[in-house]
């Protein structure tokens, strides 16, 4: 029997590393509750994606994705050079920090945003420049030039030391952006292209805001557009995500991705999602119609203050309440919302858009935690 302890192998710097945690429902519990907490799409695949799914025979396969590439690049109207598809957006997001971040180098992030972006950055081993949003939750653009022109770190607590520039690359940002579902205004990007840095702009829900940046990729040498197919199409179980970027880029991606990194189901899914844009799309008019009305509904209650919103969730601020307290009054109710526990976000909750008899249930049992 040796005295070897492995854990002294692992890597110092993780030993506070807090795992990133969504407050998952078991499966055998999910329909016991309406479920809006994770911004997933209620209405769910498209039956072409099903069908596909039902009649696919080669599970026990590897599956090419260059038709999938080829098809996203439709979708998007771009080259297929400029696609690299990914096992969720979540996958892509660390692939595009690897081949930019030796360790030490930095990225912006402008929280609150979406979390993945600082874990993996520090996963990666990466200084991250933080950036706070305004108090409405925009971008802080002149903060973000100040940060990159002025980006210093000490080597050593010693005053004796002088100060090294520190290798700012990445500025990661969601446009609609996730908690709040605001969009990065035209101007703001082109002041963010024209600085000396990546911008990687996260479109995760860019089907809800009818915008896209992912055509301005090829003209463009430091923008890389992530994009998913887990909330518009109804996959987030399948784990399909991509990126448009610079050919160069998407090449060095492609390098250094694991070759199988979608899964075959997740394959067949999405290039069957595809070749039913009309179904889906119109369920998308349906999510954005209900956001819309519901944004109505929620300001009438006396407690409520929603955010406008580009994305298939609404970000309300609580009055007189904390967050917490009304995502578990809600609970009990048998429906299920996002509450945070960051203090810019402790008053309030994030609600996702379901369907209109689901939304419905929502408003009834907010009115009775009013009363």
């Amino acid at each position: 029997m040796t005295n070897f302890d492995s854990t002294q192998l692992l890597r110092q710097d993780l030993n506070d590393f807090p795992p990133y945690t969504m407050g998952h429902t078991p499966l055998a519990d999910l329909g016991k509750y309406i479920k809006l907490d994770l911004n997933e799409h209620s209405y769910g695949p498209s039956p072409k994606a099903l069908a596909a799914l039902a009649a696919m025979p080669h599970y026990h396969r590897y599956v090419e994705q260059e038709e999938l590439r080829k098809a996203i690049a439709r979708y998007v109207g771009v080259d297929a050079a400029h696609i690299v598809t990914s096992n969720g957006a979540d996958e892509i997001i660390d692939l595009v920090q690897r081949i930019f971040l030796d360790r030490g180098d930095a990225i912006i992030d402008c929280p609150p945003s979406f979390e993945m972006f600082s874990f993996f950055a520090r996963l990666n081993g990466a200084r991250i420049v933080s950036v706070p949003r305004r108090e409405d939750f925009s971008v802080d653009v002149d903060a973000v030039e100040k940060a990159i022109s002025d980006c210093r770190f000490q080597i050593s607590d010693s005053p004796n030391l002088q100060s090294t520039i520190c290798n700012l690359k990445l500025v990661s940002l969601a446009s609609p952006s996730n908690p709040d579902g605001s969009m990065l205004s035209h101007a703001d990007v082109e002041r963010l292209l024209a600085l000396p840095a990546i911008l990687v702009l996260d479109e995760a829900y860019a089907e809800f805001a009818g915008e896209s940046y992912a055509t301005r990729v090829p003209t463009q040498p430091n923008l890389i557009v992530l994009r998913t197919f887990s909330k518009w199409a109804g996959l987030a179980g399948l784990r399909v995500g991509y990126c448009i970027a610079p050919k160069p880029i998407a090449t060095k991606i492609w390098q250094c991705k694991p070759p199988e990194n979608v899964n075959a189901a997740g394959n067949v899914a999405a290039r069957a999602s595809l070749d039913d844009l009309e179904y889906l799309m119109a369920n998308v008019r349906r999510i954005v119609a209900e956001r819309e009305r519901l944004s109505v509904e929620f300001a009438k209650l006396g407690f409520l203050q929603p955010l406008p919103s580009r994305a298939n969730f609404i970000l309300c601020r609580v009055v007189g309440r904390t967050g917490k307290e009304v995502r578990d009054a809600l609970a009990v109710r048998g429906i299920l919302i996002r509450a945070f526990g960051a203090p810019r976000l402790r008053e309030y909750i994030r609600i996702a858009i379901g369907t209109p008899e689901e939304n419905e249930a929502v408003l009834r049992a907010l009115k009775e935690i009013d009363g």
